[in-house]
């Protein structure tokens, strides 16, 4: 089997300190296979971490990106040009003009008005968010089975110590991103981890600033 992190931030997002190198570093430390660096608005982290991978790392990357829409979050997967646009439905027409994969992420957690309507464009569900409650996870997995869709989890990390807290647990091994990519929508996988309680978060992000402030005086 192989386990992977399908969300998380490195330092382009303007909440997140972490570089690709951390990252990668992190992700093996922590037995992961695969993960996706998924930015707010920009797959520059995507890039710059799929290029240290090439260098330093065995680890499958993919490139995605993560933009808030007047509905929701979506996550595109598999794609490798900037998405501009901010409307719920151009946003999912911008990924599929990159073949790439639309992820509705934490979509009980920050989305409004979203109706049954949407959920056939949808490819797959985060179904267990690190950064979502337990009754918002267990929310999105109803949300996911009504309308039979593939989910995954991700860790939506910022911080190092998020990484890996949840991760997709598929039951095949693949050596590739184009089979990556057929594995995520297709193929038999788990769910496992648990969810970072607001207050980790919180004691993350005072450390990292307690420890740049000692190291840039």
């Amino acid at each position: 089997m192989m386990e992977a992190d399908l969300h998380i931030h490195s330092k382009y997002s303007p909440d997140s300190f972490l570089s690709p190198r951390l990252i990668l570093k992190t992700a093996k430390r922590k037995g992961l296979s695969a993960i996706a660096v998924t930015d707010h608005k920009t797959i520059e982290g995507a890039i710059q971490t799929v290029k240290e991978a090439r260098v330093s790392s065995d680890l499958l990357v993919v490139s995605g990106i993560e933009v808030k829409t007047n509905i929701g979050d979506l996550i595109g997967l598999f794609v490798e040009e900037e998405i501009a646009v901010a409307d719920f439905y151009d946003v999912i027409d911008e990924i599929r003009e990159q073949d790439g994969l639309v992820v509705f992420s934490h979509p009980c957690r920050g989305h409004k008005n979203y109706s049954k309507q949407v959920m056939p464009d949808i490819d797959l569900i985060e179904a267990l968010n690190g950064r979502s409650s337990g009754a918002k996870n267990s929310e999105a997995k109803k949300l996911a089975l009504s309308f039979n869709k593939p989910v995954v989890a991700g860790s939506d990390a910022h911080f190092s110590s998020e990484i890996g807290c949840v991760r997709t647990r598929f039951s095949s091994v693949v050596t590739s991103l184009e089979d990556l990519r057929k594995l995520i929508i297709s193929g038999e996988r788990m769910l496992v981890g648990r969810e970072s309680p607001t207050i980790v978060h919180m004691f993350s992000f005072a450390a990292e600033v307690i420890k740049r402030v000692i190291r840039y005086p």
